[in-house]
């Protein structure tokens, strides 16, 4: 599973959450749970206050493509939205990377040949 957001621990369980600037937290959970709204099939929400989470960090997937570092920022069936972090604009022309801003190279990837796949807290 790519993941690639911010995670919470709430009652002893994890979550994908959504901080607010208003101090209260979105939780997100698949399956139906008490105090939660369906948002939308297989997609639940419930808000609380930021004094009740019991932690807060943010993951992302990571790999190695062609050699080089790499965050996974999307999927479609076989194939994974990969941008270069190893900041080197000549590495990134040289792996012919599409430029979506300043700084910034992306690709799509085939899942067989990303190597390396795994999580970061950061």
């Amino acid at each position: 599973m790519i993941r690639d957001g911010y995670l919470v621990r709430w009652r002893g369980r994890e979550y994908e959450a959504s901080p607010g600037a208003d101090g209260e937290v979105r939780l997100y959970s698949a399956e139906p749970a008490e105090g939660f709204t369906e948002i939308r099939p297989g997609r639940h929400r419930r808000v609380v206050p930021l004094d009740e989470v019991e932690g807060i960090r943010y993951v992302r997937t990571a790999c190695t493509w062609r050699g080089e570092p790499f965050i996974v920022v999307g999927e479609h069936e076989s194939w994974l939205r990969v941008e270069y972090v190893g900041g080197r604009a000549e590495v990134a022309e040289r792996l012919e990377l599409d430029r979506i801003d300043h700084g910034v190279w992306q690709a799509w990837a085939s899942r067989s040949e990303v190597e390396n796949l795994h999580e970061q807290y950061v």
